[in-house]
């Protein structure tokens, strides 16, 4: 199985291309420009490994929570590139590639939880454990909202303590001191990338959890999304 990712929610622009289990990869932290860069940057992946579109099994995309034109932007190009070569798509959290990409770095850590800037005074956040194949496990719905909302589940209490990792920790600093004492490491500056969506989606893949490309959409937790001041998230 091949399967090819791409996320652009956040600054950190990615795709990767996961064939058999080795991943290869392109990144770049951007302001902007993210249109412009994605496309290229998976056609060198496509090109280094002498593959051609339709040989994937499935295009794997960041469905969200992040930016409005990010998000939308990854589902665009996800949808597209999968109508032209006739493939599946798979969406994938970005909280979950988060929490996955955490699990991935720390085997010690089989819970996270992942909090990302909202913008707007809020924050994006999700609990996950890592289950027996390894993979993130949301534990409830994804939310948005104000940074004292944020809690741990009931079933971490006197456990493990959680890992925690996402732009929300250092945008919100009270977030750290309402926790104290409740998490193991924070890793602050861990953004989502494609690497982890391509692992995330292996899974589904595995699972028979896949879409028509027409259902290539992105989600973005808060109904507002093109209302307000400033970047909407």
């Amino acid at each position: 199985m091949i399967i090819l990712a791409l996320d652009t929610a956040t600054e950190n622009c990615s795709t990767a291309l996961l064939i058999d289990g080795r991943l290869s990869s392109r990144e770049a932290l951007l302001e902007r420009d993210h249109a412009a860069r994605i496309l290229p940057m998976v056609d060198e992946l496509l090109k280094e490994a002498g593959i051609a579109l339709p040989e994937l099994g499935a295009i794997a995309f960041g469905r969200g929570p992040g930016a409005f034109t990010g998000v939308r932007l990854a589902a665009s190009v996800a949808q597209g590139l999968a109508f032209g070569a006739g493939l599946p798509v798979v969406p994938v959290s970005d909280l979950r590639a988060l929490a996955q990409r955490v699990m991935d770095l720390d085997p010690a850590a089989t819970r996270v939880l992942a909090c990302t800037d909202a913008r707007m005074r809020e924050v994006y956040w999700g609990c996950f454990e890592r289950s027996p194949s390894g993979i993130a496990a949301a534990l409830a719905d994804e939310r948005v909202g104000k940074p004292s909302a944020v809690a741990l589940p009931e079933r971490w209490h006197g456990g493990a303590p959680p890992h925690a990792a996402g732009s929300g920790f250092a945008a919100y600093p009270e977030l750290l001191r309402a926790l104290a004492g409740h998490l193991d490491k924070v890793h602050e500056g861990l953004l989502p990338r494609a690497n982890e969506i391509a692992v995330v989606a292996a899974a589904e893949v595995a699972q028979g959890r896949t879409f028509p490309a027409e259902e290539a959409l992105p989600v973005y937790l808060r109904d507002d999304v093109t209302h307000g001041s400033g970047k909407s998230h």
